[in-house]
């Protein structure tokens, strides 16, 4: 389908809202995404037509419920070109998915072992890793970045040895924008037999994620980056390294047999799915990915492009305004500090104006500290955003500018 922004905004019924009396201009994409109405209308459908448990039940709704939950993950299988759909595994999001590799890791790991991170990590991929080596004494080393936000590829490629067992980095920073050269990145781990997980959150929604080509051993990312619901993701891994990762929680549907002195674990999917899955949310998620499958990828990412673009040239002329993170290879985010104010007034101040974006430390603290600032304030887009709309942001941002200064 070809891409008309025009006509894709009135999918999202959010976006005919006003905000204190302004028409709403919804620039905090990367914290979460808008909903098409497709996928509000899978949910509802769902819990209004055949709202059942899934595998178990002998009876019309359980069937007619387990085939959308089953046919979601077969969209989400194709949408990664994924080789297997046993290899999509459900999950809460993002976090949990990177827990869930954590969780086996550190029963995996020895003392001396390495994990390798990078210095522009959400704390979800570095919390969990600081965690999983201290429970075994391993050691965690991190790849620098440039005054642009970029990695320093040549010190990664120093760190690389026989004593790395895993490396994790982001697809695309959620505090700078940077895309990371992932393929690059994941074959210089292979020559030293390290694992590959990569937090997909950011890099989900801009396409052309293929797990193959990439080679990496782990994709984890979140259905609400993607137009679906909150509260449920994927971890993708390859199927030879799941199928005997150690369990992350024990329960009902990831066993095989049980008896009162052992238990025997399911096969792939099911073996890391413990418990009633968020069914109704998975349905919309393969919605949600039905829906931006039907757009032509190339004109979604040339209309992206040039929502970054454009936002940073405006930033590059307005006076006294400073971008943190300017790479050269960058998508949907803009992030910046002022001159005058904290990024936590300029938020409120640009929100009185309708006007939404994300200000603070960006769940990325060790990287605010890298370049010396206390959080920026961070605009970031989706494919329902317009130049019209940045024009609008940057004329609320000189209002703000003079009330602060």
């Amino acid at each position: 389908m070809s891409f008309d922004v025009q006509v894709v905004r009135k999918e999202f019924p959010i976006l005919t809202r006003t905000v204190n009396g302004k028409p709403l201009v919804y620039l905090d994409n990367a914290a979460t995404t808008h909903k098409p109405q497709c996928v509000i209308d899978a949910l509802v459908d769902y819990y209004s037509t055949c709202n059942s448990n899934v595998h178990r039940g002998a009876h019309k709704l359980a069937d007619e419920a387990t085939r959308r939950f089953e046919g979601a993950r077969d969209i989400i299988a194709t949408f990664i070109n994924a080789p297997s759909r046993n290899s999509v595994i459900w999950t809460s999001g993002t976090t949990e998915s990177i827990n869930i590799v954590a969780n086996g890791l550190s029963q995996l790991l020895v003392a001396g072992d390495e994990v390798i991170v990078t210095s522009m990590e959400h704390h979800a991929n570095l919390v969990t890793w600081q965690q999983a080596c201290a429970r075994k004494s391993a050691v965690l080393k991190i790849v620098p970045i440039n005054d642009q936000g970029e990695l320093d590829l040549i010190e990664y490629r120093k760190m690389l040895n026989a004593r790395t067992k895993l490396v994790a980095f982001p697809h695309v920073s959620n505090a700078l924008g940077t895309i990371n050269p992932i393929v690059e990145l994941t074959k210089a781990a292979k020559e030293v037999n390290a694992l590959v997980l990569v937090d997909g959150a950011q890099g989900i929604a801009h396409g052309d994620v293929d797990v193959q080509a990439i080679g990496c051993d782990f994709y984890a990312f979140s259905g609400h980056k993607i137009y679906a619901p909150m509260g449920v993701g994927v971890l993708w891994g390859k199927e030879s390294v799941l199928e005997s990762w150690p369990v992350w929680q024990t329960g009902g549907e990831m066993i095989s047999t049980v008896s009162y002195s052992e238990a025997t674990w399911n096969t792939l999917p099911f073996r890391l799915e413990a418990g009633t899955p968020n069914v109704g949310d998975a349905i919309a998620f393969g919605e949600a990915v039905r829906w931006l499958s039907s757009f032509d990828l190339p004109s979604l990412q040339v209309h992206e492009k040039a929502l970054i673009d454009y936002a940073t040239q405006k930033a590059n002329e307005f006076d006294g305004l400073t971008i943190i993170g300017d790479a050269r290879n960058k998508v949907g985010v803009l992030s910046f500090v002022l001159d005058v104010g904290h990024p936590a007034d300029i938020g409120f101040l640009l929100d009185k104006q309708g006007i939404a974006i994300r200000t603070g430390d960006h769940c990325a603290q060790p990287l605010m500290n890298r370049f010396n600032v206390p959080g920026t304030a961070r605009v970031s887009f989706a494919i329902y955003n317009t130049l019209d709309e940045i024009d609008v942001f940057f004329d609320a941002l000189r209002k703000v500018k003079a009330m602060l200064a």
